[in-house]
């Protein structure tokens, strides 16, 4: 197994630009969370350097780039408020929601996120598109970030306007239009993000030397961290290492889904969460804030030219160079071109390919594609895909739950016919006033297990129920129990119950709870065919002599 998953070098200069253009969006937000954090800003730095490396060298998608995020900064501001008395724990809590990580990718658990629904998807990256393109409102206007995310920035939009800088707003709508009109032979030897990146910064210091630039980087080595432990608040600790590594491995593999979709790649989700947790078990032994993918800095590579773990790596040694003196370099980067490098990438985030179907789309899933947008734009990322995951569920198994009913068929005639051989139809056409048989296909799961019990309505003149089970390939609990149930009232109806046809997995879950112990006079036959001649002779000839 190579070290580093994806590993190529024929995309050499994409991963230089997209590396480099990622660092550089990368440093005001990771100083930025790091004061959040409460740790302070060298922490969010050396956060988007441990991080970012360990990831992207150890990590399973190609053009990630990791560092700090929103959501991880918010829950380790509480972790460091928690442990303020003591520090070194709340770092310590970092190293063990990293090792979490580490188990999570061993023990493959990775994939589960592959079951989000494109739905959740679309309204998560549009909704990320959205985030991106308010918040660099007030820098692409010349003016300091209000606060308060997205909400917070819309309801400051009106003294935002009033008091925007006309040069920073010329630099930042420059930049914005160079990289939408750079043409495509030239974007193919120059990315246009790098392109916008320099001219706006050369512009800005030779004939706009007034507009708010990134200014001076802060340096300095990270003091190692040691785990320290108490046994009193060990499982407090426990719980907050839990939370921030369930919140960083579903941030980093939706960032990583994000990624597939802008790089038509696959990404290894085990492995993925495998380095994520390196990196954070190394950012929590230096003091560092921890980290997940990050989808704006995810994007912004790939837009750039990135694809490979190097841009990752290079991401991050680019940040190492500023902490370590080369910070010059980007201090009179303006906000404003960053701004306008980043609307265009809000605006390609966007699924506007969905967007455009909507209108011939299932009403269903339109609707909760909005509802994932909107959470995600003005409440929460993750919130808003765990409420996206959670309703497409509910979703899916209404559906399934109808489709299984509507599977059930009945001799009458009454829920559609059951095609039988011509042994069979004579069968039951002997005693068809006296028996009910219905018939089951595929899996039946607990979604139809209410509606089950429903619809097997035995009647009066009716004398056995016969279930046959021959085409089931699945039944879980709730389904098995309502089978009991169903079993239990046609007993206390004076029928005898037969099911037939059961499969080996089917017939060990059913015994093991004790279902078919339910049958009383009823009992198990191999086939339909069994079943029908068992129940005409208990009938029609001697009713005792088939419990024989």
């Amino acid at each position: 197994m190579n070290l580093i998953h994806g590993l190529r070098f024929n995309n050499i200069r994409g991963d230089i630009t997209g590396g480099l253009t990622a660092a550089v969006v990368a440093l005001p937000l990771a100083l930025a969370f790091g004061v959040a954090s409460g740790a302070g800003p060298m922490a969010g730095l050396w956060g988007a350097i441990l991080v970012g490396f360990f990831a992207a060298v150890f990590g399973g998608t190609g053009a990630q780039i990791s560092g700090p995020t929103g959501p991880m900064t918010v829950v380790m501001a509480v972790i460091v408020t928690r442990y303020a008395h003591e520090p070194a724990m709340a770092f310590t809590v970092v190293m063990m929601g990293g090792l979490l990580q580490i188990a999570f990718g061993a023990f493959r658990l990775g994939n589960y996120i592959r079951l989000v629904p494109f739905t959740v998807i679309s309204g998560f990256m549009s909704g990320i598109g959205c985030i991106i393109i308010i918040l660099q409102i007030a820098p692409l206007l010349g003016q300091v970030a209000p606060g308060g995310g997205t909400v917070g920035t819309l309801m400051a939009l009106p003294d935002i306007v009033r008091g925007l800088d006309v040069q920073a707003t010329g630099i930042g709508l420059g930049a914005l239009a160079i990289v939408y009109l750079t043409p495509k032979s030239i974007n193919a030897l120059i990315p246009a993000p790098l392109i916008a990146l320099m001219v706006g910064t050369a512009v800005a210091a030779t004939v706009f030397p007034g507009v708010p630039v990134l200014g001076d980087i802060p340096t300095g080595l990270p003091d190692p961290q040691l785990p320290t432990f108490s046994l009193v608040a060990l499982p407090d600790m426990l719980g907050s290492a839990l939370i921030l590594a369930l919140l960083g491995s579903i941030d980093s593999l939706l960032t990583s889904l994000i990624a597939d979709s802008v790089t038509n790649t696959h990404h290894n989700s085990d492995r993925e969460l495998i380095g994520q947790g390196i990196g954070n078990v190394i950012a929590g032994l230096f003091g560092a804030i921890p980290g997940a993918g990050a989808t704006m800095r995810t994007v912004v590579n790939v837009r750039a030219g990135g694809t490979t773990p190097i841009s990752g790596v290079l991401h991050a040694l680019v940040l190492l160079a500023m902490v370590l003196g080369a910070g010059s370099i980007a201090t009179h980067i303006p906000h404003a071109v960053l701004a306008g490098i980043l609307f265009k990438v809000g605006f390609d985030i966007i699924d506007w390919a969905y967007l455009r179907r909507a209108s011939g789309a299932p009403r269903a899933g339109v609707v909760l594609m909005l509802l994932v947008l909107g959470l995600t734009v003005f409440v929460d990322l993750i919130m808003a895909v765990t409420v996206g995951v959670i309703a497409a569920s509910l979703l899916f198994v209404k559906r399934m739950s109808d489709l299984q009913l509507n599977s059930i068929r009945a001799s009458d005639g009454s829920l559609g016919e059951i095609p039988m051989t011509a042994e069979e139809e004579a069968a039951l056409a002997a005693i068809e006033d006296a028996v009910l048989l219905y018939h089951f296909s595929g899996p039946v799961s607990f979604g139809a297990a209410k509606g089950l019990a429903h619809r097997v309505a035995p009647g009066d003149h009716h004398k056995v129920l016969i279930l046959d089970m021959a085409d089931v390939t699945y039944l879980d609990t709730s389904a098995a129990l309502a089978l009991e149930d169903i079993i239990v009232k046609a007993g206390k109806q004076g029928l005898r119950v037969y099911v037939a046809g059961l499969r080996e997995p089917v017939e060990k879950m059913l015994r093991r709870f004790g279902v078919l112990d339910s049958l009383n006079e009823g009992r198990c036959y191999a086939s339909r065919l069994d079943a029908l001649h068992g129940a005409a002779h208990a009938i029609v000839d001697d009713p005792k002599a088939e419990r024989q």
